[in-house]
């Protein structure tokens, strides 16, 4: 259950946890938090531990620049490091940085890495159980890993052929398509979690993790149905927080491993995680002639700059063009 929020305690003494603490107050995501403590610490290992109330813009320039020069970090990550220490100054310190002179990181296109549609055929074909479902519903769905992972029973529209996926990345809640081939399937997952839920209420268990707000907000929904989730834990653990004995869903360590398998068993050489089947999805949607909104709106880009990188991994490239030799 590592999605869930750790406890910080009452009035924490530890900067990283009075940190945790401030970002939980101010209703901001659990991976945006992950994300900030992570660069925040590193950023207090860089400078020898030197607590960060007695530093301020020329370390946090010293650290930027760093990372852009000797890292080669992208340019979309050293925009996060500097969110994160401009948050704690901000907020926890109550100090503006002021004007910063770091080195800027260089712009990188990186094109995403894609499977034809029979190379994501022939790995699914080669996985087993909920992770070869899960893998068919982010190909198939777009979705990415966690949000795959974190749907619930009610996420599924089947009337409307849609999956509304909740709490995706940003913190924002999106539709998207739900495949028609798959409805046998998703019906018959159904149907297992039903019996699985009926099994564990029977035992004494049947609670689900909800968010905080919807916990309160709901306070019986954790033991219905509609909120269980779709890919569930093979076993019930210990909530971290509570101590509830509950279970969660499947943990992506499990899709990681059978994809693995999966690309062994059919001699593919290209790198495929989770996400190059998200990849995949928007490629093929470019291809049968979608547009970029459209396509941006079921991934659920912010930014449309980011769909625009689909255009370039098209096999006739994003002009077009055709070589000498067709």
């Amino acid at each position: 259950m590592d999605d869930i929020r750790r406890p910080v305690g009452v009035k924490p003494k530890k900067l990283l946890d009075q940190l945790r603490e401030l970002m939980r107050s101010r209703d901001m995501s659990y991976a945006t938090e992950k994300t900030y403590i992570h660069w925040i610490r590193q950023y207090i290992y860089f400078h020898k531990k030197k607590h960060p109330k007695d530093m301020g813009a020329p370390e946090v320039d010293q650290y930027l620049s760093w990372l852009a020069v000797q890292r080669e970090v992208a340019p979309g990550t050293q925009s996060i490091v500097l969110n994160a220490l401009v948050f704690m100054y901000r907020h926890q310190f109550e100090r503006e940085l002021g004007s910063l002179k770091f080195e800027r990181a260089r712009p990188k296109r990186r094109i995403p890495q894609v499977m034809s549609h029979e190379e994501a055929i022939s790995i699914i074909s080669e996985m087993r159980g909920m992770p070869q479902l899960a893998a068919k519903l982010m190909y198939g769905s777009g979705l990415r890993a966690t949000e795959c992972l974190s749907l619930r029973v009610k996420d599924f529209d089947f009337r409307m052929h849609e999956i509304i996926v909740r709490f995706g990345k940003g913190g924002k809640d999106r539709r998207t398509l739900l495949p028609g081939s798959l409805m046998d399937e998703l019906h018959t997952q159904v149907k297992r979690v039903e019996h699985l839920h009926k099994e564990d209420m029977a035992q004494g268990y049947g609670s689900v993790y909800m968010p905080t707000a919807l916990a309160r907000k709901y306070p019986n929904a954790a033991k219905e149905t509609g909120w269980q989730f779709f890919f569930p834990s093979a076993r019930i653990a210990a909530d971290p927080v509570t101590g509830t004995q509950r279970r969660h869903h499947l943990h992506a360590s499990r899709i990681r491993k059978e994809i693995t398998r999966a690309r062994r068993s059919t001699g593919l050489t290209k790198h495929i995680t989770a996400h190059t089947f998200r990849h995949s999805f928007a490629t093929r949607l470019l291809e049968s002639g979608y547009d970029l909104r459209t396509i941006q709106e079921l991934l659920g880009h912010t930014d449309i700059k980011t769909t625009e990188i689909y255009t370039h991994v098209l096999n006739k490239g994003g002009r077009g063009v055709q070589g000498p030799l067709g």
